[in-house]
Parts: C-alpha cells; sequence; structure tokens
C-alpha cells in the first residue's frame, strides 16, 4: 500500500481539535489536516512558533477548569460547536521512572476536564480519539505478538497513567465515540525518540556504558515513524463513522529490531567498525542498578540510564496489528531500519543541530578541533 493511495479527505464542515499541539506530534498533525476540516484548531499551553499555516491556537492549561473552560468557550465563539475529531495527545512524560502526581493531574484529570468541558457546553463531538501507548500491555516474548487482547500489564508510571486515562474515557466519554490510540514509540528521521537518541549520543561519544546492555540483546520494541502515524490518524478521523463506539487500536512496526541489531548497525554506521555487546548477567542486575545508580548522584551528571531502566531491559513488544489493516486499512509503510541511517547522517552532517533537536546539550568537540585548540593554545 503506497502512501500515494490514500485518498485525500474533501474539505468537511466542523473543527478538529488537537491538544497537546506545540509538540512534535501536534504540529506535524496540525500541518497534515490543513485543508482536511474547515477548522483545525490547537490546544496547549504554549503557543507554537510560528503556528501552522491557516491553522488557530488557543492558550489553554488543561490542569485548570478555568482555563479549559475558557479555551472552549472561545473554540465555540469562533468555530461552532461541531467538532469532527478531538485528537488528545496532551499528556505528562518523563524517564525518571518515578510516581508523579503530573501524571494524575495532567494525563488522568486533564483529560477527563477536557471531556466533561465538551459536554457542559454541548459541543456535537463526532469522535474522541485518545493518545495511550502499547506499553500498556504486559511485555511478551520474542515470537509472541501482542494484540488489543493482550493482557494489560503497565509496567511504571507512564503506561500506568495511560491505563487510568483509558477506564475514564470508557466511564465519562457519554455517547461520544472513543478511539484509543496505543502507539508504539515514534521516530522521524531526525531521530527525535529520547531512549533512540541517548543510545545513538552513547555510541557517538564512544561512552563506557556504550557496549553494556542489562537486558536480554534478542528482545526489542516496536517503534513508529512520524509519517506513518500522521496517516494513521488520518484514517482515524476519516473513517470516524464507520468504527466501533470504542476501540483501541495498537499502531506500530509489527517485529521489532532487537537491541543487538540495534547496536552492531548504529556502531557500524557511527564508528565504523562492529561493536561487541556484553549483557550482563541476571545476577549482577543489582549491581547494575547500583551502578546506574551512582552515576546519576554524581555532581553535574545527568545520565540516561536510570535504576528502574534495569528491571525493564528486556521487557519486549512485537505488534499484531490485524485491527489497524482490518478497520483502517493502515499499516507502516516506514521502518526503523531504514531509517537509521538517515539519523545517522543527520547527526554526522550537523552533530549542532542534531543535539539541540534531540535535547542532548552540547556535542562533543570533534578531535581534529581539539587539536588546533590545543596547538593554538601552545604557539
Amino acid at each position: 500500500m503506497e502512501e500515494s493511495q490514500i485518498h485525500p479527505m474533501k474539505t468537511e464542515s466542523g473543527t478538529v481539535l488537537v491538544t497537546g499541539a506545540s509538540g512534535t506530534i501536534g504540529r506535524a498533525l496540525m500541518r497534515r489536516l490543513v485543508g482536511r476540516f474547515e477548522h483545525v484548531v490547537g490546544f496547549d499551553r504554549h503557543a507554537p512558533e510560528p503556528a501552522p499555516p491557516d491553522c488557530t491556537h488557543i492558550t489553554v492549561e488543561i490542569t485548570s477548569d478555568e482555563s479549559v473552560r475558557e479555551g472552549l468557550r472561545v473554540l465555540r465563539e469562533h468555530h461552532g460547536a461541531h467538532i469532527a475529531s478531538v485528537i488528545h495527545l496532551a499528556a505528562y512524560y518523563d524517564f525518571s521512572g518515578e510516581p508523579s502526581e503530573q501524571y494524575e493531574e495532567i494525563t488522568v484529570r486533564g483529560t477527563g476536564r477536557l471531556l466533561r468541558g465538551l459536554r457542559d457546553a454541548d459541543f456535537q463531538v463526532d469522535q474522541f480519539v485518545f493518545s495511550s501507548t502499547m506499553l500498556v500491555h504486559r511485555p511478551a516474548e520474542p515470537g509472541q505478538f501482542i494484540n488489543e487482547d493482550w493482557p494489560i500489564g503497565p509496567t511504571w508510571a507512564y503506561p500506568e497513567s495511560k491505563v487510568r486515562t483509558e477506564k475514564l474515557i470508557h466511564d465519562e466519554r457519554g455517547t461520544v465515540p472513543a478511539v484509543l490510540l496505543r502507539i508504539a514509540g515514534v521516530y522521524d528521521d531526525g531521530c527525535r525518540s529520547i531512549p533512540l537518541a541517548h543510545q545513538m549520543q552513547r555510541i557517538y561519544e564512544r561512552q563506557m556504558t556504550r557496549s553494556i546492555y542489562s537486558g536480554s540483546t534478542a528482545h526489542g520494541q516496536s517503534f513508529l515513524h512520524l509519517e506513518d502515524l500522521l496517516d494513521a490518524i488520518e484514517r482515524v478521523v476519516e473513517r470516524r463513522a464507520k468504527l466501533p463506539a470504542e476501540v483501541p487500536i495498537l499502531l506500530g512496526e509489527p517485529e521489532p529490531l532487537t537491541y543487538d541489531e540495534l547496536q552492531h548497525t548504529l556502531a557500524r554506521l557511527l564508528l565504523g567498525k562492529e561493536m561487541k555487546t556484553l549483557e550482563v548477567p541476571d545476577a549482577l542486575a543489582p549491581l547494575a542498578k547500583a551502578g546506574a545508580w551512582v552515576m546519576e548522584k554524581l555532581p553535574g551528571a545527568d545520565p540516561f540510564i536510570k535504576p528502574w531502566m534495569i528491571d525493564r531491559a528486556s521487557d519486549h513488544y512485537a505488534l499484531d496489528i490485524t485491527r489497524a489493516r482490518t478497520l483502517l486499512a493502515w499499516e507502516p509503510q516506514r521502518s526503523l531500519r531504514d531509517t537509521i541511517p538517515k539519523m545517522v547522517e543527520a547527526l554526522k552532517a550537523d552533530p549542532a543541530k542534531f543535539y539541540e533537536e534531540n535535547k542532548l546539550g552540547e556535542p562533543p568537540v570533534p578531535v581534529e578541533e581539539k587539536k588546533h585548540n590545543a596547538a593554538k593554545e601552545s604557539a
């Protein structure tokens, strides 16, 4: 199925409302939907600069009842009461692994606040789309493929908040149809995936931890290119009248790259040589966690690897996307395997830009530049 086979939607009446509009996915989605609907409106506490062309942005703080009510009042006043689709991306996310009130206040209560606001303001909402995660499911083993009926079993704070929010939507959506998109890890040609970017950084900088892994290198997790995600969301909106009243849909590349393949590919492309990855034996996992804890506490250090990640290193997520194929006529057209060379090319071409866009801090000074600077100082 080629991208060109996606039939462009005619301009439809009504509004598409995107929350979390200033995020990477939100900005790209609003640009994609322009011209498909009468109005494309974004809610976010930070206005995007510049705003996507032909889109409207309304500043809304999802943790405030008053702000949500006011945002919806402005939306109704300027764009009418008919909302074709609410695409709810706003949520809290971090890699600390620790429980946080932010998950409850932003992700869970924020969603409830939005649903109640839409109901109280008497909007006609054709569809409510929630960006959940594949991580709401219990991890599988290699050879197993997770579908939407796979047991729910989140293993850390972020997916736990998504499970609670999915239940809230079930309880409070009323007659509004809901789609729960359980999305794999999102990336694009410039990476913009936190775990992948840090993995690339460790190898590029030749850090000590680059060749050590605390889980099984034969395991892996599904990813999804941003453009494929946008294609799927388009189809969800386009088919809103035909979808079940409430349905979870897994979105991701069915077979994940193993950690071993990722490591070997990145080492070959970044360093020009093979790199052996050492698995930390299970018996030494407590020692690895202690080491991660010590590194985390060192003055000035901000290591990505946290102690809780040691326990999750062998989690495996391969997806059965039969439902997405059946309901949306969708499947990924890109793959992480084919995109990694583009990520590496972006890093090599402009390390400073890559580091900035992926929030990695300052890139290392090239060896040639160090030698040049040393020569200047000694002259």
